[in-house]
Order: C-alpha cells, then structure tokens, then sequence
C-alpha cells in the first residue's frame, strides 16, 4: 500500500479507502474524485506544496471546489511570499507524483495548513498517496498525524 496508509495503521487511526479509476486526461485530480466517488466537492482536500522566498515548502490544504489563496496561506505561516512550488521538487520532497500527492507519508513532513471549513464536517477526504485513491478520515486526525493548524486560506475559484 502507500506510504500514507502505511502510516494510518502505524498510528491506528480509523480511516477508509475509496479507490477509482482515474482518467489521464483529467483536467483536476481532485474534482475528478470527488465526481467519480460522489463526494461534495467541499469535504474533498487537495493538497498543494508551496515555497516562500527562502525556498521552504509549505503545504496547503483546501475543498477541491476552491483555489488556494496564497495571501491568507502566507499570513498563516507567517510568510512574507508564497508561490506554488515546482512540481519536479514537490514529486522530489513528497516521494508521491502530483496528482497523488498525500498530506500523509510524506518523505519529510512539512508544515501543515488545512483550510478551516474541513472542521465543519466529521469526516473529510484527501489524497490516499496515488492518482485513484482517496483516504476518508476525521480532519482532527490528520491534524494530529502532521502537527497541522486551520486558517481560512481558500477562496472562491
């Protein structure tokens, strides 16, 4: 299985599987999740890897439905610029190719901001470490798993 399931059963933490068939010619791996499992495009998080201007990455956590504000990410990590980081480093930092990328099971965990609507809801989805495969898990979990904080860093896409 994926490094990120892995480490769901190392921690004993309740979660379940959703898998797919996934599309190559997807335009949103995450959209494409949630339509083909028929899951509210809010509770599905993508995970997006950013990088301020010392070259630290950064994750960000958001609804499949919205876009990441990079703004409202910044202020939440105390950074003065954020971009999207490339996406050859963040296949690199991760171990897991974009489009699959998991909070979890990261070679090396990185700071960690999930958008606050995730608390909203008892269970939320993310990425389960490949193209096809979604882990459902309660947002209180996957916050403890990586250290992480909330803050209202989504906006409207």
């Amino acid at each position: 299985m994926t490094p990120a399931v892995n480490l769901l059963n190392k921690h004993q933490v309740q979660f379940t599987l959703h898998e797919y068939e996934h599309d190559p010619q997807a335009q949103s791996y995450g959209l494409e999740a949630a339509e083909k499992l028929g899951f509210d495009p809010l509770r599905v998080f993508k995970t997006l890897v950013v990088t301020n201007e010392k070259k630290a990455l950064f994750v960000g956590m958001v609804p499949v439905a919205k876009q990441l504000n990079l703004k409202s990410l910044a202020t939440a990590l105390k950074a003065k610029k954020l971009s999207m980081a490339d996406k050859k480093l963040v296949e690199r930092t991760s171990g897991y190719i974009v489009g699959g990328v998991s909070p979890l099971g990261q070679k090396r965990r990185l700071p960690t901001v999930i958008d606050s609507t995730a608390v909203s809801f008892d269970t939320i989805y993310v990425s389960g470490g490949k193209r096809g495969l979604d882990i459902e898990l309660a947002p209180q979990d996957l916050t403890a798993l990586l250290d992480a904080s909330y803050a209202e860093i989504s906006s409207n896409s």
